[in-house]
């Protein structure tokens, strides 16, 4: 499921230059038998399979014994390890419906860890004491269903990346995307962003605003402001009441 996602576009250009290292996990590997079993029925009963503690557990056991490692080893092998690596800011995050919504604020956040990882809840979910005991953080993509957690890493992943330093050629247009921040005279909105246009100026008769070809920087700036304020508050109200 992760293959094409990541490694396409961005992410893919960005694991090219080393500024991201993503590693995909099978949980069977942890498997507490032969035959790579990975959860169990509900005690108490009830319909569906849960992902058991003990797998997960014994995962997070070795992908943290390797980081504690790292930092603990002042071998010549540790001189090579990047120092990001050794000194990580890390945190494990556990997609499900039940955490908190993820927005813009949230990856910037997480961009500026060293190590995340994110445990992918599946089938009616994962054991309480994965949640209880063993995660930092749980996150959601949204209200609804999903088969997994796979796809909401996978948002998750490419929300981040992106905020890396050096993956985006043009870093200047993280500052000029939608959610971004405008410090407007009625406060500080979070905005979606205000409508774009390109050539041809009038296409079948549906024409590009006169400000934006009037070459006034001063004025094309305040339509925009304008617009995304306007947008914001028809299509996500929500957002200005945060």
């Amino acid at each position: 499921m992760f293959k094409g996602p990541f490694e396409e576009s961005i992410i893919k250009r960005a694991r090219e230059k080393g500024l991201v290292e993503i590693k995909i996990h099978n949980l069977r590997k942890w498997a507490i038998d032969k035959h790579g079993t990975v959860d169990d029925r509900p005690y108490g009963g009830g319909v569906g399979m849960i992902l058991m503690i003990e797998p997960i557990y014994k995962a997070l056991q070795e992908l943290k014994g390797k980081r504690q490692k790292a930092n603990q080893d002042t071998s010549e092998v540790a001189e090579r390890t990047p120092r990001r690596w050794r000194e990580a800011k890390a945190k494990t995050i556990l997609l499900t419906p039940q955490g908190k919504v993820f927005n813009q604020k949230m990856a910037g956040r997480l961009s500026k860890l060293d190590h995340l990882i994110l445990i992918c809840g599946h089938y009616e979910g994962v054991d309480e004491r994965v949640r209880k005991y063993l995660v930092d953080e749980e996150i959601s993509i949204g209200d609804y269903v999903l088969t997994g957690g796979e796809l909401p890493a996978m948002v998750l992943v490419d929300a981040i990346v992106r905020l890396l330093p050096g993956v985006l050629e043009k870093e200047e247009a993280i500052k000029e995307e939608s959610f971004k921040n405008w410090k407007l005279e009625i406060g500080n909105w979070k905005l979606l962003e205000n409508p774009q246009y390109t050539r041809p100026a009038n296409f079948r008769g549906w024409k590009v605003p006169k400000i934006l070809l009037s070459g006034d920087h001063q004025k094309i700036a305040e339509w925009r402001k304008k617009q995304a304020l306007k947008r914001t508050k028809e299509r996500r109200p929500d957002l200005l009441k945060k």
